[in-house]
């Protein structure tokens, strides 16, 4: 299997509002940026959007070292969160409904097809990619 770095960060003007997305992928000394965005959208849609894009993006399985400022995607995989809403009917162990059922569905079969480690890293906090990412994401939804 390839090893990938990526690089994954969303944002949003207001929680609802405009929002952008932004990944930059990494093997060996190539990088590929991906943006996108939504008029109306939330902060935790435009994080789990850009690692579903991100992983979309990998034209074969490959081993991904995957780092996040999202507390929200992070601990929800390697917590193992999600895979208990799914298998309770996207219900959170306090049975309220989960939110963005749409994108998880989306991202867990990408786990299954590429071996995904999750990093958290603090955002804002100058990570260079994190701070690429976050430029991206922003200048994306601005010009929405």
């Amino acid at each position: 299997m390839k090893a990938v770095k990526i690089y994954t960060d969303g944002a949003c003007s207001g929680n609802p509002g405009k929002g952008g997305w932004a990944a930059v992928l990494v093997y060996g000394n190539k990088e590929k940026e991906l943006v996108g965005g939504s008029k109306e959208t939330t902060n935790n849609r435009m994080e789990l959007s850009a690692v579903i894009e991100a992983l979309k993006a990998l034209k074969e399985p490959c081993e991904v070292d995957l780092t996040t400022d999202s507390k929200y995607v992070c601990d929800s995989i390697t917590k193992g969160w999600v895979y208990n809403w799914k298998k309770n009917n996207w219900k959170k162990a306090d049975k309220k409904p989960a939110l963005n059922v749409d994108l998880w569905e989306m991202l867990l079969p990408l786990l299954e097809m590429h071996k995904v480690t999750f990093n958290w890293v603090k955002g804002h906090n100058g990570h260079p990619y994190n701070e690429r990412c976050d430029e991206l994401a922003v200048n994306y939804y601005k010009n929405l």
